[in-house]
C-alpha cells in the first residue's frame, strides 16, 4: 500500500487549519489512532486524535483561538479537546511511558511520535498521517499497523508481557478489538503470541476498577456478535476474573444417559440472536424507548443498541447451575432459575460497580419475565395471560419479546419452527390485546382517595384489598378497563365486607 493516504481521508477543514498552526508554532503534528485505522477500514469516525511533538494543549489552545471554539483542557493528563462542526479533536504532546508493576496508571515523559506509536495498545492503533506541509497525509507505521490490518491481526507493537503487565485493560481492549472489527467480510483475531500473554497476565487484571472493565464490556455487548468477546474472555482466563457465574454456566453434566444443554454456549447464542433481532427492529423503526423531560414520559425511536437488554440476555440463565436437579422422570430441570436470577441482578450488579437505578431493575425484570412468553407459545394463549403479561411487563415488553425470541433455540430444526411460529402467535395476540385493553400503562381507575371519600374511611388495609380486587377483575377480562365498570365491581366487593357508600356517588 502506498506511503500516502488515498484522496478524502483528511478533506475536513479541520485538518489543513491543525497544519496551518502547528507550522507557525513550529511544531510537528500528527493525526493517530482510530481515526486512521477507521479510515482504512471505510468506517465514519468523529473522533480524532492530534498528537504533537510537543505541547499538545497549547496547540489546541491556538487552534481553538483560530476557529473560535472553547477548549476543555485536561493538565493532569497532558490533553485537551475542543469541538469542530460536530467533530471532537483531542490533542496531546507526543510521550514515552513506563508503569510500576502495582499501578496501571504510567509515568509520563515527553517523547517522539515513534515514542508515542510505540507505547500505543495495538499496531492497527499506533498508525499516523503528517499534517507537515512537506508531507501533508503521509501514513508514519513504523510497526507495520497497515500490514496488520489487512490480514485482521491484533498485535502489540511492543512485547505483549510488557504491554499487558504496564496496563491490563489492554487485554480486554484486544478482545473488544477482534469483537468491533470482525465483520462478514474480514475477521480480526488476536495472535496466538498476545492469547498467551493475556492468559499469563490474567492476574493483573486485579489492579483494574469494575467501572473500567465494564466500559469495555459495554462496548462489546453492543457489537453485532458479542459471542465472540466472551468466548475470548473464556478462552484467556478473564472472565473468571471479571465475571465468574458466566463461567459456571460450562459444561455438561449426564445422569442416567441423559445430558442437559451447555448453558455457556445457549447464553452466548440468545445473546448473539438478541443483537440481531434488536438490530433488525432498530432498522424497522420498531423500537421505542420511554424518556423523561420535564416530568413528563416521551416516547422516541430507538436508534442504537440497548446496552441493558443485552446484559438482560447474558445473564438470563444465570442461576441455572444453581437450580439445576436431575429427576429420574423428567429429566434436568431448572425450575425457579428466573426467579433466583432476577434476585442476584443486584448483587451482581453491586459488584461490578454497574449503576443500582432503573437500568438495573430493567435487567431484573427482564431475567425474571424471560420465560412468561415462552410459557404462552407452549400453553393456550388466553386474553388473560396475555393481559397478565403485558402488565407486568409495561413498556418493557418489546424488549422482553425480543429476548424471548432469542431463547428460542434448539438443534431440532422443526421444534424451532414449531416456536417460531406460535411465537408470532402470541405477538400478535400482544397487539390485539393492547389495542382493544391498553393494558401496558395500566392505571387502576380507582384510587385510594376515591375509596376513602365514598367510604368515609381512613387508611387502612382494606382500600388495597379493593384496588387490588378491581386490578385483577380487569387483567382476568371479568370487567372492562373503565371507571365505570371498576367503580360497579368494587361497589359489589365492597358491600361483600360490609362496607357501604357513606356519600351519594
Amino acid at each position: 500500500m502506498s506511503a500516502t493516504i488515498t484522496q478524502g481521508f483528511l478533506d475536513h477543514k479541520i485538518f489543513s487549519i491543525v497544519s496551518d498552526v502547528a507550522a507557525e508554532k513550529g511544531v510537528r503534528a500528527f493525526v493517530i489512532g482510530g481515526y486512521v485505522r477507521d479510515c482504512f477500514l471505510g468506517r465514519p469516525s468523529k473522533d480524532i486524535d492530534i498528537v504533537v511533538e510537543g505541547s499538545g494543549i497549547e496547540l489546541a489552545e491556538a487552534v481553538g483561538e483560530k476557529v473560535h471554539s472553547n477548549v476543555s483542557v485536561f493538565r493532569n493528563f497532558g490533553t485537551a479537546m475542543l469541538k469542530y462542526h460536530g467533530i471532537e479533536v483531542e490533542f496531546v504532546g507526543a510521550r514515552k511511558e513506563s508503569y510500576r508493576r502495582d499501578s496501571r496508571k504510567p509515568i509520563v515523559e515527553d517523547g517522539t511520535l515513534e515514542d508515542d506509536q510505540l507505547r500505543r495498545d495495538f499496531t492497527i492503533n499506533a498508525m499516523a498521517f503528517s499534517l507537515q506541509k512537506e508531507d501533508f497525509g503521509a501514513l508514519v507505521d513504523p510497526v507495520g499497523g497497515i500490514r496488520d490490518l489487512a490480514a485482521g491481526i491484533i498485535r502489540t507493537p511492543l512485547d505483549p508481557d510488557t504491554t499487558y503487565s504496564d496496563d491490563p485493560l489492554r487485554m480486554v481492549r484486544a478482545i473488544r478489538f477482534a469483537t468491533k472489527l470482525t465483520t462478514g467480510a474480514q475477521t480480526f483475531s488476536i495472535v496466538q503470541e498476545s492469547l498467551d500473554s493475556i492468559y499469563r497476565n490474567r492476574d493483573r487484571m486485579n489492579i483494574l476498577s469494575k467501572e473500567r472493565i465494564v466500559e469495555e464490556l459495554n462496548k462489546i455487548l453492543v457489537t453485532p456478535r458479542p459471542s465472540i468477546g466472551f468466548r475470548l474472555l473464556d478462552q484467556t482466563g478473564l472472565l473468571e476474573y471479571i465475571l465468574p457465574q458466566l463461567s459456571k454456566l460450562k459444561g455438561v453434566e449426564t445422569v442416567e444417559g441423559k445430558g442437559h444443554k451447555e448453558n455457556f454456549s445457549h447464553t452466548l447464542e440468545v445473546l448473539d440472536n438478541v443483537a440481531s433481532l434488536e438490530m433488525e427492529a432498530i432498522k424497522e423503526g420498531r423500537l421505542r424507548d420511554f424518556v423523561y423531560e420535564d416530568g413528563q414520559e416521551k416516547e422516541v425511536v430507538r436508534t442504537e443498541p440497548n446496552v441493558w437488554l443485552r446484559w438482560a440476555a447474558l445473564l438470563h440463565d444465570i442461576a441455572k447451575p444453581a437450580t439445576k436437579r436431575y429427576d429420574p422422570a423428567l429429566g434436568w430441570t431448572f425450575h425457579g432459575h428466573e426467579v433466583v436470577g432476577s434476585r442476584w441482578i443486584p448483587k451482581i450488579f453491586q459488584s461490578m460497580k454497574m449503576p443500582l437505578n432503573e437500568k438495573m431493575k430493567y435487567v431484573q425484570k427482564l431475567v425474571g419475565l424471560h420465560l412468561r412468553p415462552i410459557a404462552l407459545v407452549t400453553d393456550e394463549v388466553t386474553d388473560s395471560a396475555v393481559r397478565r403479561l403485558l402488565f407486568d411487563a409495561g413498556n418493557d415488553i418489546d424488549d422482553l419479546m425480543i429476548l424471548c425470541h432469542a431463547d428460542i433455540t434448539s438443534k431440532n430444526p422443526k421444534k424451532v419452527a414449531r416456536l417460531h411460529a406460535n411465537f408470532e402467535l402470541v405477538k400478535r395476540k400482544l397487539v390485539e390485546v393492547e389495542a382493544k385493553d391498553a393494558i401496558r400503562n395500566f392505571k387502576n381507575p380507582i384510587t385510594g382517595d376515591y375509596v376513602m371519600e365514598l367510604f368515609g374511611i381512613e387508611p387502612c388495609n382494606t382500600i388495597g384489598l379493593l384496588k387490588e380486587a378491581v386490578k385483577n377483575a380487569i387483567l382476568d377480562g371479568v370487567i372492562e378497563n373503565t371507571f365505570e365498570a371498576a367503580d360497579a365491581y368494587m361497589r359489589e366487593q365492597a358491600a361483600g365486607m360490609g362496607l357501604f357508600p357513606k356519600i351519594d356517588a
